[in-house]
């Protein structure tokens, strides 16, 4: 190729190359330039629709305004105006209304009257005062001054206030309601009053859609002027103090938060979360739950309570502790679990059962106890302790397989022990121990005191009688009787012991056989015992080898219909081996006590 080849194929390229750089640059101008798109144009001019009379005065005291007055009827963005007279300032787009002014805005299905008003067509503002009703929807709020902003659907009062809403009624000195949300908040001295309740705090929030209401932090009483404290909540004859709580004015459902109380008559419960329903009667307490009952003077508290009110029913765990102090001596009960049930609720004849279990302890001063589980009825205040029960009084022991106590209201008047009976009692050197087992055991008390005692069934003692004159101890006394009553005094002394017919020995203090100062199922449970009230938390279990042991029961004979065949043999007791020999235990030998 030669030069000048070359030059011109370079040319007829460059000038492709620039004619499509040109028809680029003119498209990107061509789109740059281009005309927007029009947007459709939003009227905000406020219009004067009709008025009986209309004159301006530019030398008069408002020279920017049209005075009208008659039928006064003004239009903006969808809302409409109407009043008496008004000053009417077109530049600022803006009207001072007076005498029965009524604004209505039918898209939100709101309506406001009042005796004047100022209305910002610019920021959509309402300013109204005297006799301030505000209508949407089913609620009203009646006010002396509000602002309403048409712009964000607030209204605002600030000189006292009411809302209305169906059977709800709320009042306080400042609030804020929002039409498109239909939520309102009130400031100081809020009052809500519902058929039922009635709430007195500084802050709340109400959702007219859900009709739940949000009660925040505390209460100034006296308008303002008292002592300020927990915001209160007034449900027939419950009385909720809180700061921090949920209300719904159609259920009357309460869900109370941050450490509030719930009084009823001389019953209070007090929780970090508690939920109330008046309606299904169910109450739920978590979270350091305590409850007194001051006319019965007891208290429990737990973790976790629930009951209903309606059934009588509930239940409570998590450290759950009961604590009586109807007597001078407060008494402490621990289980892990604690279940009440009432039966024939709201009638005369209505008791309860209380469970408690597992791991029971109980702790006072004069008297402990421990056992896997207990049960109380309150129809013949009976408080029955299962599966390895021990009860402790001063130093005497007693435990078997299942024990019994009838009370007469907070005192005790009988107990039974029954299966396994055994009762040890230390005596005051700390050595020697009172022993008596038997099946049954049966003891009566006076005042809160034992005063006697009936052993029944296989009974054997031992006793160590005292000199009355040293208080030395005389010697071990063995008896095995079928049965034995001793009486007590007052002192807790051994006044005297009545039984049908009884072998036994008496050795004196230095003759006793080794092995004899104690039964064969002789067990001291100290170690166990509860020392003191926050000792019922710690469960201690016996020793491995000290439980009751397992015995069964005889089953009862069943009757084999239709079979005849039995043979007589059967029936007839096996004879005996050959050079075999009955063999019975002879009575025990009375030894002489040494002079």
């Amino acid at each position: 190729m030669t030069f000048r080849r070359f030059f011109q194929h370079l040319s007829y390229r460059h000038g492709a190359v620039s004619l499509t750089a040109l028809c680029l640059f003119a498209l990107c101008m061509l789109t740059a330039f281009a005309a927007p798109r029009k947007r459709k144009a939003v009227d905000d001019r406020v219009y004067l629709v009709h008025a009986d009379e209309l004159k301006f005065d530019m030398y008069g005291p408002n020279p920017d305004a049209q005075i009208v007055k008659g039928h006064v009827h003004f239009r903006h963005r969808g809302a409409t105006l109407t009043c008496d007279s008004a000053y009417f300032y077109q530049t600022t787009n803006s009207v001072r209304a007076m005498g029965h002014v009524h604004f209505r805005q039918p898209q939100d299905n709101i309506t406001l009257t009042c005796q004047r008003a100022w209305y910002d067509g610019e920021e959509q503002l309402m300013e109204a005062r005297n006799n301030v009703v505000l209508h949407h929807a089913r609620q009203t709020l009646y006010t002396d001054s509000l602002n309403y902003d048409r712009l964000y659907n607030n209204a605002y009062f600030f000189r006292g206030g009411r809302l209305i809403d169906g059977s709800s009624k709320l009042s306080s000195d400042w609030g804020e309601y929002n039409t498109q949300t239909k939520q309102a908040v009130f400031y100081y001295d809020v009052q809500l009053h519902t058929p039922k309740t009635r709430v007195s705090t500084d802050t709340l929030y109400y959702d007219t859609r859900t009709s739940r209401a949000h009660v925040v932090g505390q209460y100034t009483p006296n308008k303002g002027q008292g002592t300020p404290r927990a915001s209160r909540i007034v449900n027939g004859q419950n009385v909720i103090t809180t700061t921090d709580a949920y209300f719904n004015t159609k259920t009357d459902k309460a869900d109370l938060y941050g450490r509030s109380t719930v009084v009823n008559k001389e019953k209070t419960i007090t929780a970090d979360t508690l939920f109330y329903n008046s309606k299904t009667g169910r109450n739920y307490g978590r979270g350091n739950v305590v409850y007194v009952d001051k006319r019965n003077k007891n208290q429990l508290t737990a973790h976790l309570v629930v009951y209903n009110e309606k059934t009588g029913r509930g239940f409570a765990t998590g450290r759950a502790l009961v604590m009586d102090y109807s007597r001078p001596d407060t008494l402490w009960m621990h289980g892990d679990t604690m279940r009440v049930e009432t039966f024939h609720i709201n009638t005369d004849s209505a008791y309860r059962k209380v469970h408690c279990y597992p791991r029971v302890r109980i702790f006072r001063n004069d008297a402990q106890a421990v056992c896997d589980s207990l049960v109380f009825n309150s129809k013949d205040s009976c408080m029955t302790m299962y599966r390895d029960p021990i009860l402790w009084n001063g130093q005497r022991q007693l435990l078997g397989e299942k024990i019994l106590t009838f009370m007469n209201d907070t005192t005790i008047r009988e107990a039974h022990v029954l299966g396994q009976a055994l009762s040890i009692e230390l005596m005051q050197d700390s050595i020697h121990y009172n022993q008596v087992s038997s099946t049954n055991m049966f003891a009566y008390f006076l005042g809160g005191k034992i005063r006697r005692s009936d052993a029944v069934g296989n009974v054997r003692a031992i006793f160590y009688p005292v000199d009355d004159k040293d208080s030395t101890l005389i010697g071990l006394n063995y008896i095995e009787t079928d049965t034995m009553r001793s009486f007590v005094n007052d002192q807790r002394k051994l006044e005297r012991i009545w039984m049908p017919k009884a072998q036994g020995t008496l050795y004196p203090m230095t003759q006793i056989p080794p092995g004899k100062d104690k039964l064969d199922v002789f067990a001291w449970f100290d170690d166990i015992r509860p020392k003191n009230k926050d000792d019922v938390f710690i469960w201690k279990p016996k020793a491995s080898g000290t439980e009751l042991k397992h015995i069964k029961r005889h089953a009862a004979p069943i009757q084999q219909l239709g079979n005849h065949a039995v043979s007589e043999k059967a029936e007839a007791p096996a004879p005996a081996a050959a050079g075999a020999k009955s063999h019975q235990v002879p009575p025990p030998k009375k030894t002489a006590r040494k002079r």
